[in-house]
């Protein structure tokens, strides 16, 4: 466990969390081979106080990403598998009564520092929307009364990319709730043949914990007060809106293949994101390049492609690619 000054400078502090932050990628490595960029977005998002929704085809160790990082973060964890038939209390908890016929609230399993949504397009838009009302508000409300959810809290959901049919796809409006839209590929072959070595034998691994509840709250405000120049400012902001089509700011590209751009959450998190980037690699301050190491998370799931752009199969990678 790292032995965090809070009384530091912010320099100090600094410091401190990109030494963690390697820290905390060896230790995860030892678990999870490879997907450095997946583990520092999910982290970058812990840090920025956000929530990821990732992406990936089944088998891909999410579960085991997610339960890794909450070990190492010595976070609580729970694993929600998100059905057809999965009602709001479900996750929420509900009344119940106890042995003197009082009721008495039961918590669900959102009440967990780490919520590893899975599979959240396979339940229907009610459990959907209670689930990012507690993203959103940090609390829940059970028969008119509000249960704080415990701090730090950070929701990472699945989609499966691959079985839509019986699926409720999240609307725009909730997607953009997210931070993060991190994709989840394949292994090479170099690391594939890894993880089955790893996996095939009676190899056992012990994770340290590298830091506790309070000093990621103390790492969540050190990246808030992080200074950031104005033009470095400015850029994120006319990035978000340059996705924005038929806007005075949109480029070509955008007017031609896009229906739907990005709304000023993502110029927030552009810089939240960027802060959180430079600072784990021992910045003080972030500059337009650290703007760009999260830009493709971040407006990948808030821009929405026109038919023009399916039909001459452009990805929404390249148009961001293109605008920076």
């Amino acid at each position: 466990m790292s032995n965090v000054n809070h009384s530091a400078s912010d320099v100090e502090a600094v410091k401190s969390f990109a030494q963690v932050f390697q820290s905390l990628k060896k230790e995860i490595a030892k678990i999870i081979v490879g997907q450095e960029q997946v583990v520092e977005s999910i982290l970058i998002s812990i840090f920025c106080d956000g929530h990821s929704l990732m992406v990936g085809v089944p088998g891909l160790a999410k579960t085991l990403l997610v339960n890794t990082v909450a070990n190492v973060l010595d976070l609580s964890f729970k694993r929600i598998q998100f059905t057809p038939d999965l009602m709001p209390s479900d996750i929420m908890g509900s009344e119940i009564l106890d042995d003197q016929r009082r009721f008495k609230f039961a918590p669900g399993p959102v009440f967990a520092n780490i919520v590893l949504a899975d599979e959240i397009n396979r339940t229907p838009p009610k459990t959907q929307s209670a689930l990012l009302e507690a993203m959103q508000e940090r609390s829940v409300t059970i028969s008119g009364e509000r249960h704080k959810l415990p701090l730090p809290f950070f929701v990472l959901a699945t989609q499966n990319p691959i079985e839509q049919e019986g699926t409720y796809p999240l609307p725009e409006a909730q997607l953009d709730r997210f931070m993060f839209n991190v994709l989840l590929d394949y292994p090479s072959i170099e690391e594939e043949i890894e993880v089955v070595k790893n996996t095939t034998s009676d190899r056992s691994v012990s994770l340290n914990k590298i830091i506790n509840v309070d000093e990621i709250i103390f790492f969540q405000k050190l990246v808030r007060r992080i200074p950031i120049a104005d033009n470095v400012l400015s850029y994120a902001v006319k990035l978000a809106a340059k996705t924005r089509p038929n806007t005075a700011s949109a480029t070509a590209d955008v007017n031609n293949y896009l229906a739907w751009g990005a709304g000023p959450r993502a110029s927030q998190y552009l810089v939240l994101g960027a802060k959180a980037h430079a600072a784990m690699h021992g910045k003080f301050s972030p500059d337009i390049e650290d703007v760009q190491a999260v830009a493709t998370g971040i407006l990948r799931h808030r821009i929405v492609k026109n038919y023009k752009a399916e039909a001459e199969g452009i990805s929404i990678e390249d148009i961001i690619s293109r605008l920076r």
